[in-house]
C-alpha cells in the first residue's frame, strides 16, 4: 500500500475519472440493446454501463507496481476465501449470521489501498470485509467476531458480524443503524480540519441506504464544510429485497452530489483499478482541502443480503449466475494481471496456498477461542466496571 502518491499518478487518475454529468450515456440503438437486456433474467446491463464507455487505466499511470497488484489480489482473495468459509460455517450450524462481501471486493479493495494506515480512518458498512481485511484486520480476529469470542478486537464477541471497530486501525466501531457510520465519518473529518491534521476519513454504505436521513446529512455538512471526506456506496441494485428503482427515480446515485456542491463520480466496481483511480483522486482532493467526493461503484451481490435471506424471493438466479460469469472482481482482475504477464500460475497458487493455511487457521483458533464471561457485560459500557450479575440486572429495574 502506498504511503504518498506521485502527482503523475493523480494527474492521471484526475483525467479518467468521470464525473457523473459528463459520463458517457448510451444511447439509441445500445440504449435499446441495454433496455431489452435489463429485463432479461433480471440482468440489468444498464447498471454496468460504464464498464464499456469508460477508457481503462494501466496500472503503472497509477503509480502501481506488479508488487502492488500482488497485494491487491491478495487482499480481494482473502476477503473472497473468509466470506466463503463464513458461509459453510453458517450452515453447518456452527455461527450464526453471515453479511457477505461477495461481488463487491473490487470496489472495496480498491477505495482502501489508496490510505494511509495508521493515519486515516475508516467508517466501512456491514459488507466491507475487503476494507477491514486491506487495512489489516487478521484472518483470527474475523473469525473471532463471527462466532463471537471473547478475543475478537471488535466488540470482545458482543456485536453482530459486520459491525467492525479496531482502534489500532483507525476504525471506530460502527452502529446497527443504517447510515449513521456516515455522520461518523463527517464528525471524523471535521476534527481533522479544526486540528489541523493530514488525515482523509471514507466511508461507504449501499444505495439502498442512501435513503435514510443520516446519509443526506452527512454529505451536506461534509461538502457545506468542506470535509476530507470520501463517500463510497455500494451500488448492487438491491435494498435487502428492494431494487434500486423502488428506492428513486435516479439511477445514478452520484447524480446527488451536485444538490451538494461536490463531485459525483461513478465507477465500474468490478473494476479495481478504475476504482483505485478514482479515489487516489478523492484523496487527492480531500487532502488540498478541496472538500468530499462521493464515489459511486456498480457492483453485484453475489449471495443473498444475509444468511437468513433468500433471494429467490425477488430476483432471477440466472441474474446472480450471469454476475459471477461475466464480472467477478477477483476473476477480472485475476484475467488482467494474467495477460499483463504480472502473474503467473504459479505465483497465484502460491497466493491461494497461503491464504487457505491462514483461513483453515483462523478457523480451527475461533472454534476453541473461549466465549466472553457473563461478568464482563458490562466492560468498556461504563466508565466504572459494573459486575454483570442476574440480581443486579433485576436491582437496576427496581425488581
Amino acid at each position: 500500500m502506498a504511503s504518498t502518491k506521485e502527482k503523475e499518478a493523480a494527474d492521471s487518475a484526475a483525467q479518467g475519472v468521470q464525473v457523473s454529468a459528463e459520463i458517457h450515456p448510451i444511447a439509441g440503438e445500445e440504449a435499446a440493446r441495454a433496455d431489452a437486456a435489463s429485463s432479461e433474467n433480471g440482468y440489468d446491463a444498464e447498471h454496468h454501463a460504464i464498464a464499456n464507455t469508460k477508457p481503462k487505466v494501466h496500472y503503472t499511470d497509477l503509480g502501481l507496481t506488479p508488487d502492488d497488484l500482488h497485494k491487491m489480489y491478495y487482499f480481494m482473495l482473502l476477503a473472497r476465501s473468509l466470506d466463503e468459509r463464513m458461509w459453510l460455517l453458517n450452515r453447518q450450524g456452527k455461527i450464526a449470521f453471515v453479511i457477505s462481501c461477495q461481488g463487491q471486493e473490487g470496489a472495496q479493495v480498491g477505495l482502501a489501498y489508496a490510505l494511509q494506515p495508521g493515519k486515516d480512518f475508516a467508517c466501512p458498512y456491514y459488507r466491507d470485509l475487503g476494507i477491514m481485511v486491506t487495512l489489516g484486520q487478521t484472518p483470527r480476529d474475523v473469525m473471532l467476531s463471527v462466532f463471537g469470542r471473547a478475543e475478537n478486537t471488535d466488540s470482545g464477541g458482543r456485536q453482530m458480524p459486520g459491525h467492525f471497530g479496531i482502534r489500532k486501525l483507525n476504525v471506530p466501531t460502527g452502529s446497527s443503524p443504517i447510515a449513521t457510520q456516515n455522520v461518523h465519518a463527517a464528525g471524523i473529518a471535521l476534527a481533522f480540519k479544526l486540528r489541523g491534521i493530514d488525515g482523509v476519513a471514507i466511508t461507504s454504505i449501499g444505495e439502498g441506504g442512501t435513503s435514510q436521513g443520516d446519509w443526506h446529512e452527512a454529505m451536506n455538512f461534509a461538502a457545506t464544510m468542506d470535509l476530507p471526506m470520501i463517500m463510497m456506496v455500494e451500488n448492487n441494485r438491491y435494498a435487502i429485497s428492494e431494487p434500486q428503482e423502488k428506492q428513486m427515480k435516479i439511477r445514478n446515485v452520484a447524480d446527488r452530489a451536485v444538490a451538494y456542491g461536490c463531485p459525483g463520480v461513478i465507477v465500474d466496481g468490478n473494476d479495481i483499478l478504475d476504482v483505485y483511480r478514482a479515489s487516489i483522486e478523492a484523496v487527492r482532493r480531500a487532502r488540498a482541502g478541496e472538500g468530499p467526493t462521493l464515489i459511486e461503484a456498480k457492483v453485484n451481490r453475489f449471495t443473498p443480503h444475509s444468511s437468513d435471506d433468500d433471494d429467490k424471493r425477488y430476483r432471477d438466479p440466472n441474474e446472480v449466475k450471469m454476475a459471477r460469469a461475466q464480472q467477478d472482481p477477483v476473476t477480472l482482475f485475476r484475467d488482467l494481471m494474467m495477460s499483463e504477464g504480472v502473474l503467473t500460475e504459479e505465483k497465484e497458487q502460491e497466493i491461494r496456498d497461503g491464504i487457505k493455511r491462514q483461513v483453515d487457521d483462523a478457523t480451527e483458533y475461533a472454534l476453541t477461542a473461549a466465549d466472553p464471561k457473563p461478568e464482563d457485560l458490562y466492560t468498556y459500557v461504563y466508565a466504572d466496571h459494573t459486575e454483570a450479575t442476574v440480581e443486579s440486572q433485576y436491582e437496576s429495574l427496581g425488581e
